[in-house]
Formats: structure tokens, sequence, C-alpha cells
């Protein structure tokens, strides 16, 4: 595929010469940048200005601007137009966030910065820092962090500086640029279609959609920043001054570079209906505030004919150039924090080269063995004692998956590279049980097909093992961008495969692979024992095997309710009240509660709270304390235990959500030991929008819960008295 960016399209940067980080302090590296590039910019003609606003202009020869490189890193590198490097998979986004451990997804960003560096790559769209708004219909959920903003954030914020770096190493050659997305509010729409229009209050905005964006500018100093597709309260997110400079660049403080998601400026005409030509549409983005361009085209002459109009625009109205002049200067500036005036551009051998390192593929296996989250253990049935069992039946469309002839894997997510291997589930337990245990293995179904011609097979194979392993759930052909549905149930016959083994009446371990929450309520029903793995990349076998067969401890959470039924969402934790204890506020006929809540997730040991305690239970407005709580191991197994912490104002201004998430650690407990827990209350964890949407903290009382889950029960609760 060739790439081509319809210079037209650029919706170069907003142009806010008065913004406020022009009145910043730079430090002496910062203030000789901007010289080289004020010098710069003055020696260039305009072509080669509106080439530099593109994402894929050559490197400028006459006076020595160097190219910068683009790719995908959501969960490892993935070269956008190229197919080569045998990177490193890790599991998805959503399956990163299930391990509620910031410091890995940093590591993880870490490595993919050094294999992009291998590359040559030194800009990356990621991360997506959309919150999921608990409407899995939304295909593209797979890619979040989850349904809460400071979970969110913090792995926004730690993704961010794995990728960057930060303090001296920031951007240097192990680092790379990373790329906030999408700006804003982009899974906020009605139908749960990809691209849908967003319409929200400005309250919602600023306590849902925008602390992840906050976060990753204000504290990790993120370089780049990517709009959504989707119009923004009837202005399109290129178009929307008031999002992308009054927003983000005055208000937040972001001084990087802004780039169009794919044909965005363009689809003000195609899409959004606007501007009546691209021409136009071109100055709406230029005058809003993209600086950069990115479409995938491949008429050239068509790019070359835009381009040529947009030049003759400019000249046409000089008034327009120092928007042009603003955008250049950005784009130059990333660069040479990147280093790349300084360095010779990389030769790549696209037969040999290999950028992936096995450091990094053992690291995505303790990845994906962190994010499994067990959902379910009736009567102690994992983990399988290998001593214990003669024959495993292997079962289901997402049980093993050959290399594929062309493009990636199906069962790793989507924006995945090509890895040198995928690790299937089937491949991992034949590994883990050796010539030990017969593995007898049967499809049963494909994953996006309504025959049942393999039933017989599956039922055959089930009747004859001491035990099942049923791997279902979705892949990239019926989940992940453009993935979306109008209902959630599991696709195909999947979910007729698992009654007919269920009705074997052999021991059942149902094991998820997909990239949204599912309404498996025949599955909750019926079968003992269940894990979500989500998309688990390269080592998902691995890690599932382990898991199974004990030598793992399941530890994750859930980051994403699920729903019973699709008329239930959008489902999630961020409730505000309702008519509590009136028999009203609930369906009728079904449960209000999600099938499995935000949070949630057991273990092959127990785990016991303490009663959580203040270091002051009474501070002012402006004051501090923290709450601990004692945590124990009171099973016969090493464990991990997600420590969560959720605060309520009683009383306030203005409405506010039962509970939010504000501070959390996952902790490892061997048998019988117990640690102690503690997290900050202050403004941050207190505050509250109030009528004028100014953050405040109001006087009067706090409840601080403290617990396992979101589950009311699962939590210990005190009270903290603000004066």
């Amino acid at each position: 595929m060739k790439k081509v960016l319809f210079i037209t399209l650029i919706a170069i940067t907003c142009l806010s010469c008065n913004s406020k980080q022009d009145s910043k302090e730079v430090n002496p590296k910062d203030s000789e940048i901007a010289q080289k590039v004020k010098q710069l910019i003055s020696e260039m003609t305009l072509d080669e200005k509106i080439a530099e606003m593109t994402q894929d202009a050559p490197a400028n020869d006459r006076l020595g601007i160097p190219y910068m490189k683009y790719g995908e890193a959501l969960h490892g590198l993935w070269l956008v137009l190229d197919y080569y490097g045998n990177t490193t998979v890790y599991p998805q986004a959503v399956a990163c966030a299930s391990t509620w451990e910031p410091g890995l997804i940093k590591k993880m960003a870490s490595q993919t910065a050094l294999e992009a560096r291998t590359l040559g790559v030194t800009h990356c769209y990621s991360p997506n820092l959309d919150v999921y708004a608990g409407d899995a219909r939304y295909g593209r959920v797979e890619e979040s962090y989850g349904e809460d903003p400071y979970l969110v954030s913090r792995m926004g914020v730690a993704f961010i500086q794995g990728l960057q770096g930060t303090g001296d190493e920031q951007f240097d050659e192990n680092h790379v640029i990373a790329t906030a997305k999408h700006f804003v509010g982009y899974p906020e729409n009605r139908r749960g279609i990809n691209g849908g229009f967003s319409d929200m209050s400005e309250r919602r905005l600023r306590e849902v959609y925008l602390p992840p964006f906050e976060a990753a500018v204000k504290e990790a100093q993120v370089g780049s920043v990517m709009p959504g597709h989707q119009d923004f309260n009837g202005v399109p997110c290129h178009m929307n001054t008031w999002l992308l400079k009054d927003i983000l660049r005055d208000e937040l403080g972001f001084d990087g570079f802004i780039v169009s998601d794919n044909n965005d400026v363009g689809r003000l005409e195609t899409m959004h209906f606007i501007p009546e030509t691209r021409t136009k549409a071109a100055i709406l983005g230029l005058k809003a505030g993209v600086d950069m361009d990115l479409v995938i085209g491949k008429n050239v002459e068509l790019a070359t004919y835009h381009s040529n109009i947009l030049k003759d625009t400019v000249t046409q109205d000089p008034s327009l150039m120092p928007y042009i002049d603003k955008a250049t200067s950005r784009i130059l500036t990333a660069k040479y924090k990147l280093g790349l005036f300084d360095e010779e551009p990389k030769e790549i051998d696209e037969e040999t080269v290999n950028a992936g390192r096995d450091e990094h593929r053992e690291f995505a296996l303790e990845l994906a063995e962190k994010s499994i989250i067990m959902l379910k253990n009736d009567n102690n049935l994992l983990p399988i004692d290998l001593s214990k069992i003669k024959s495993l039946a292997v079962i289901g469309p997402n049980a093993h998956e050959e290399r594929p002839k062309k493009g990636t894997y199906k069962l790793l997510g989507g924006y995945s590279g090509l890895p040198p291997y995928y690790v299937s589930v089937l491949d991992g337990l034949k590994k883990k049980v050796g010539d030990k245990v017969k593995i007898n293995y049967a499809k049963g179904c494909d994953i996006d097909s309504f025959s049942k011609e393999g039933f017989p097979e599956a039922v055959s194979a089930a009747k004859k093992s001491d035990a099942v392993v049923l791997v279902v759930g979705s892949s990239h052909r019926t989940c992940g961008e453009g993935g979306d549905r109008s209902d959630l149930d599991l696709y195909g016959v999947q979910n007729e495969l698992v009654e007919a083994i269920h009705k074997t009446g052999k021991p059942v371990i149902v094991v998820l692979i997909n990239g949204r929450p599912l309404s498996i309520n025949y599955i909750a029903e019926n079968i003992p024992s269940v894990l979500e793995t989500w998309y688990g990349g390269m080592r998902a076998g691995d890690a599932v095997a382990n898991v199974i067969f004990g030598d793992v401890n399941p530890g994750g959470k859930l980051t994403m309710s699920f729903p019973r039924s699709v008329g239930q969402v959008p489902v999630t934790y961020l409730e505000r009240p309702d008519f509590i204890g009136s028999g009203k506020g609930k369906y009728r006929f079904s449960d209000k509660s999600p099938l499995f809540p935000f949070g949630y997730g057991l273990s092959y040991t127990t785990f016991k709270y303490g009663t959580p305690k203040l270091e002051n239970e009474v501070i002012n407005t402006d004051g501090t304390t923290s709450v601990s709580v004692e945590v124990t191991n009171t099973g016969n197994k090493v464990g991990d235990e997600v420590v969560q912490m959720y605060v309520r104002d009683d009383f306030a201004s203005v409405g506010r959500y039962l509970k939010l998430l504000k501070g959390f650690e996952r902790i490892t407990l061997n048998p019988g030991e117990t640690k102690t827990v503690t997290f900050k209350l202050g403004f941050d964890e207190l505050n509250v929008l109030n009528q004028d949407l100014k953050k405040v903290v109001e006087p009067g009382t706090f409840t601080v819960s403290v617990g396992s889950s979101s589950l009311e029960k699962d939590l210990q609760k005190i009270t903290l008295t603000v004066n």
C-alpha cells in the first residue's frame, strides 16, 4: 500500500502565538533549539514548509532536514506500511491495564521504543487515552485502558514516560515521541459506532474524558496529540478551536505538535460536510490547530494537485503564512529534540532485520501472565494438578492460529505487529504437558461462522478427555477498529458450542480470548472456571498454560464491567445516585448490576482486609492525609492482590458519582503474610467540579472505601471530615 498525504488536508497548527506556553520559561537547550528552528524557517521555501507538515515527506536534502519516520506502538511496534521487523507483540491495551501495574506498562513502552529506534521509527501514534464509557458495542474498546479516568490516566502516563523517556533521557537515542489520542471524547456516542458524533456536557468532558490528556500533558509532557474522527457537540475535532487551542494549548499548556487522524482534515468536507471544498477544509484545519496531516491513499497525482492548491491559496492569502510557520516550527522542534539532525538515517535490510529481543519476548510473557483475570472458579477446579489427569481436550475457534501468509495474527488484537511466532493456547498447553498428558484438539467452529459441522468432533474430543479447555471469544474479524457490534453475545455458534461441551458432563474451563466485554450469561451460570485473557500477545498460550496448571496465580482485575445484555449498555461503575431503596431506578424483569464488575478478579488464594485507618480524621480543605489498610494472604499460595481506593464526597454543591477510583496498588503476599498499603488523600483525590466547573475541595464528610473491587460488599469504609 502506498501512503500519500494529501497536503490540502493539512490541518496545520493553531497559531496561538499568544498562548500560555509562549510565556513559559525555557531551558538553555530549548532556547538553542528555538534559535536553530527560527533560522531554518527563514531559509525554507513555502513548498518545503508544506512538505514538513506531512508525515510522508522525504528528507530535505537542500537544508539537511531529516525525515521523521512513524509507526503504531499500542502494544508493540507496528509499522503502518511495512510488515517486517519481527517486532515483539505484547498483550493488547485492555490486557495491559488489567495488570493494574503501571510500572509494567512503562517497561513495555520503553522496550517498544528500543525496537522502534532499531527500525528508524521516531514518532509513534500511541497511546490510546480514550476512556471506554461502558459501551462495548464499540469495537475499539480493546485499545483502551478501561472505563475509569484515573486508571486510564495512570496507565497513559506510564506508557508515555516509557516511550519518550524522562529527564535527561527524554527523546534520546533510545526513546521516541508518543502521540496521545483521540482528543477528545471519542467513545462517547449513542450508537457505539466508530466515529459517531460526541454530544456531551462540559462537565462530563472534564470529569471523564479530559483527565487522561491533562495527565499526559502536565505529567508526562507528551510530544504529540491526535484529535478524534468525530464531531464534538457539533464541531468536528479537527476544526475545533475550543478543544485544540483554548483547552489543549492554553489551558493544559500543550506545546508539542498536533497530527491529524487519517484523512480527517479532508473529512471535514467528505464526512462532516462543513466546507464545500478540500481547500476550505485545509484552511479550517490550519486555523484550528493541526500541525501535521496524516492521509493514507494511492493517488500520487491527486496529492500533488492538492498540494498545489494549498500553495496557491497561501500565496494568494499571505495572512496564512504565520500559521504555516508556526506549524513547521513545532515539527522541526520535535526533530531537533529527537536528535535527528545529528544522526545518519538508518539503512534497514528488510530481509534480515530483527527488531525484537529475547528479553522483550520474555517480558511479554510476564505481562500476559499478570493480565489474566479469573472470573470464576467453582469447587477450585483450577489449577489443574498435572499428575491427576491423563488427557485434556483443547477445543474452540480461538484455541489455535497458524502464522498468516500476509498481515498479522487475528488473535493479537488491532494494531499488532508481526512477531516471529505466536504461541496459541494449544501450543502453550502442549509445551506444558509434554508427553505426560494426551491433548485432544478440535476446533469446533470458526469465530465468524454459523456452521456446526465441527461440533461432533469437538464433543468426541471432550468425551474422551478428563477435562476440557474451551477457548472462545472474539478476534480481529469480530472486534477492533471498525468491528462495532449491535449485540454482545458470543458471535456465530460459539455459545451453542459451549452448551454442547458442557452437556458432556466433563469439567470445563472456559478461556476467553477477546477484545471487548461480552454478555456471557450461559458461561457465567454453567461453566465452573472462567479465565479472561483478552488478547495476550505473542506469548499468550504460554501464559494461559502457566495459569491453568498453577505455575502462575492469576491476579489481574477487570478494568471494564461486563454487561448482562446489550440493553444494559453503557454499563460502568461510574454511576450517579438514583431512586435508592424505592423500587425505581431498576430494570423490570432483569438485573441492573453488571455480570462482572469493574475491579473484579479472583485468585488461587484468599485475602483479608483490615479496617482502614486515617492518619488524620479531620483536615482542612487545603490539607492532606492518608488512609492505610492491612491486607493478609489467608490462603496457602503466594498471590497478588490489587488494593483499590474509592472516594465519595457525601454532600456537595453538585451531583457526583457514587464513588471514584483514586488509588490502587498491586501487591504480592506469601501465605500468612500481611502488608500495609497506604494511599494519599488531598486535593487531587477530594476535589469536585463545582457549579462554575472549577476544581475545589468543599467542606464536609467524605466516604473513603478500600477493598478488592468496586462492589460494595468488597469494600471497607471510613469517614474523613474536611473543614
